[in-house]
């Protein structure tokens, strides 16, 4: 099956199988399209929770009770979930860790190179710190990256895939300690395979015609 047909025949599934388990092996594979996920100046400002024990699973849906509990079954029954989060500040020291994994994994060919890799991240950091002003709404941004690269590989690893936004992410927050360690949820994503009962797998999927989405110059 080829991207088109993947993008094609993808879909949000409303209900999961509780019995099917996604192997390891897939897992791993999704696990590093995350961590490989593109990002703007390649801040990779996030960090991902994930669960697949009963337990994990339980602590995540403490977030989707109360007004968001039609969520709960997706998050219980799935095979894994995974919480998606943006860093709460850009700070100096993840900006020193990613130059010094970028320096440990051969990406400077000079002194120069390097410095001009950390002014340029730098400036753009603080264009949306200062200028801006919207810092953490950018970094959200990147973290939204990942999402589409998740959501994607786990199509064309035969995976299905529910993102959610329906949570109360403060309570989630708290629940997990995200913030003390400077994250916070942005969405969570679970994955597993549908049950019958999922009424999405069967329905045509539905997009607005090419000539409404796209202008050629």
């Amino acid at each position: 099956m080829n991207l088109s047909d993947i993008a094609k025949t993808r879909y949000t599934t409303k209900a999961f199988d509780p019995a099917r388990r996604i192997p390891q092996p897939k897992i791993d594979e999704l696990l590093t399209l995350l961590r490989h996920s593109p990002s703007s100046v390649n801040s990779q400002p996030w960090h991902f929770v994930v669960a697949d024990s009963a337990e994990g699973k339980a602590r995540i849906a403490r977030g989707v009770h109360d007004d968001f509990v039609y969520n709960e079954p997706k998050v219980l029954n799935a095979s894994h979930v995974i919480v998606l989060c943006a860093r709460t500040a850009m700070t100096d020291d993840h900006l020193a860790r990613v130059l010094e994994q970028e320096a440990a994994d051969g990406r400077f060919l000079s002194p120069e190179a390097r410095e001009g890799q950390r002014n340029g991240r730098l400036g753009y950091v603080n264009l949306h710190r200062y200028d801006q002003k919207d810092l953490q709404h950018w970094m959200e941004k990147q973290t939204y990256l990942a999402l589409g690269t998740l959501l994607l590989g786990a199509a064309a690893l035969g995976i299905d895939a529910t993102p959610m936004e329906g949570c109360d992410f403060r309570k989630l927050d708290q629940e997990l300690g995200l913030r003390e360690h400077g994250f916070t949820s942005v969405v969570l994503v679970s994955l597993g395979y549908h049950s019958d009962s999922d009424f999405n797998a069967g329905l045509p999927k539905s997009r607005l015609p090419q000539e409404d989405v796209f202008t050629f110059l």
